[in-house]
């Protein structure tokens, strides 16, 4: 890789709460503040969004605004294929969550044969589906996209043909599924999630390591083990959402 590129996603769709959008100028003005350059050394590309849709009436209750979704991991995805394939190492700032599966499918889209590890750093495991999710939101879903996993054992809705269409777009985009296989991810600080995420963990005996592990062992030793983990993958991808980060730290995302 001959250098960075910044991938801007002001994209809040995905998520229950308003705000997410901002992040990504709030950390470009804290770097300002710490005199980093980082922002204005590389060059960047801004991802447009579909957040006109907050505005507008729910149409799927069990994946909320995923049209909107669809477009966006259609937009992502090509970002980050088409900077890998011209020699950038693409570093992708969002919003919300659920753009994560649309990171991850540009790699697979720029390196389909790669054998795709994700180290996944974030309070939550985000292995939800319309099937599964107790809120709708699809910035809870995007792991379980990547992995191609309905998790229908667990199901607690009837999904209509709509939102089934448009769910198995995010997972099938780039004709590539599942993106990345269970065993090759490994999650860090996961402290809230619930029976039917626990139950694609279980199922996949996908790796966790604790907030709790992260404060014992020390950073240096858990990456030294997630990358002896990972050894056999020729890529790693690196999600980080800043809810893992422990409260005394941060007081809100």
């Amino acid at each position: 890789m001959k250098n960075i590129k910044l991938i801007e996603v002001p994209s809040e769709i995905g998520a229950g709460t308003r705000g997410a959008s901002l992040g990504v100028e709030a950390i470009k003005i804290a770097a300002l503040d710490f005199m980093s350059n980082f922002f204005i050394h590389f060059p960047s590309e801004k991802i447009q969004s579909e957040n006109k849709l907050l505005y507008e009436p729910i149409e799927s209750p069990y994946a909320k605004r995923v049209k909107g979704i669809a477009s966006i991991y259609e937009r992502v995805s090509k970002a980050v294929s088409d900077s890998i394939k011209n020699n950038f190492f693409p570093v992708v700032l969002s919003g919300d969550h659920s753009t994560a599966g649309a990171t991850i499918a540009g790699i697979k889209m720029a390196k389909p044969k790669s054998k795709l590890g994700v180290i996944w750093i974030d309070a939550h495991a985000d292995l939800h589906t319309p099937y599964t999710t107790p809120s709708g939101n699809v910035h809870g879903m995007p792991m379980a996209a990547s992995i191609n996993e309905n998790n229908e054992d667990c199901a607690v809705h009837d999904v209509d043909d709509e939102t089934a269409k448009y769910w198995n777009y995010l997972k099938n985009i780039g004709k590539i599924a599942p993106k990345v296989l269970p065993e090759d991810v490994v999650f860090i600080s996961l402290r809230d999630y619930e029976k039917e995420e626990r139950h694609l963990i279980e199922k996949y005996n996908m790796k966790v390591i604790t907030s709790k592990e992260v404060r014992n062992k020390g950073a240096e030793n858990v990456v030294r083990a997630v990358v002896r983990y990972l050894a056999d993958c020729t890529d790693i991808y690196i999600s980080f959402d800043v809810d893992s980060l422990d409260s005394s730290i941060s007081k809100g995302t």
